[in-house]
């Protein structure tokens, strides 16, 4: 059976102020996810889930259903903040959703298959997708998921802090933990972290989550466990998210199984703030011009 790749579109874009997700960036009007969606198909994925919110469906499936039916099976699920409660009631006021772990959860029912997991409005690259490819054909088990690893001093931002799950791995290659360090940048030569959290500097080539994991569907069980957990906790805290590397450093920790650290060769680039686009829309350019992608991909 062929894995599956269910691309995290829901998010609100709120620091870019626009929705990011569905901006042209390629010389033939393609978005960041059809270089994700032509990557995953060549490297072999059978399937494309996209996680949207509901509002935007018909704005989803008016843009990817002309150009990917014949090319490959698509389905839509939707991040609901009242998916999964499971006995909770929703606080009044709440609006933000409740997080990347939530989101890959909404769409238990659509995927039966090892799967990977990206973002929408990130940028991996063919050779991340091709390793994604075959540790899901070839490794993924109940007790075995894998992160696609990109060294951190490749995934900043000029233009302003970012956020990074940042990996410790052990002597296997295996994740030992994952810590979601935040207003990360660079000052003065150093990567520093301003999030009152230790250690400050991080090392240049630490290798971090871009969000790129690699599981096996009995992650939607494990996971739905942990989302009570959380909900119990936190579910009056409005701005309190459910992050997946929370899932995956819980699975490490309870000895469920283990994370494999897959380093990549890949570039990585992203739209954090409107300031970035245009270097975005650059890079991309400059790979088509390589002759890594074609200049229409879908043509």
């Amino acid at each position: 059976m062929k894995p599956t790749l269910l691309i995290l579109a829901a998010g609100m874009a709120s620091r870019y102020g626009s929705m990011k997700q569905i901006e042209s960036f390629g010389p033939g009007g393609e978005t960041i996810m059809d270089y994700s969606i032509y990557d995953a198909i060549r490297a072999g994925f059978g399937k494309i889930v996209f996680l949207i919110r509901e509002e935007f469906a018909d704005n989803f499936k008016a843009i990817f259903e002309p150009k990917l039916n014949g090319k490959v099976e698509t389905d839509y699920v939707y991040q609901d903040l009242k998916s999964y409660l499971d006995g909770f009631s929703l606080p009044e006021g709440r609006t933000k959703p409740w997080g990347t772990a939530h989101a890959v959860l909404c769409a238990k029912e659509a995927v039966r298959e090892p799967f990977a997991v990206i973002n929408a409005d990130d940028f991996y690259g063919s050779d991340a997708f091709n390793k994604a490819y075959k540790f899901l054909v070839n490794d993924c088990a109940e007790n075995t998921y894998s992160i696609i690893g990109y060294e951190l001093l490749k995934t900043l931002s000029d233009n302003g802090t970012v956020n990074r799950g940042v990996c410790q791995v052990d002597g296997k290659g295996n994740l030992t933990s994952i810590a979601e360090r935040l207003n990360i940048s660079m000052q003065g030569g150093k990567i520093l972290c301003d999030d009152n959290a230790e250690p400050t500097e991080l090392p240049r080539d630490s290798q971090v989550s871009m969000n790129f994991w690699c599981f096996h569907p009995s992650v939607f069980a494990y996971s739905e466990k942990l989302f009570q957990d959380f909900l119990s906790k936190h579910i009056h805290e409005p701005k309190s998210e459910f992050f997946i590397p929370i899932v995956a450093d819980q699975f490490i920790h309870d000895g469920v199984g283990v994370i494999k650290v897959i380093p990549t060769s890949s570039l990585w680039f992203g739209v954090t703030y409107k300031e970035d686009a245009p270097e975005v829309r650059k890079s991309v350019n400059d790979l088509v011009e390589k002759g890594e992608y074609p200049s229409h991909l879908w043509s």
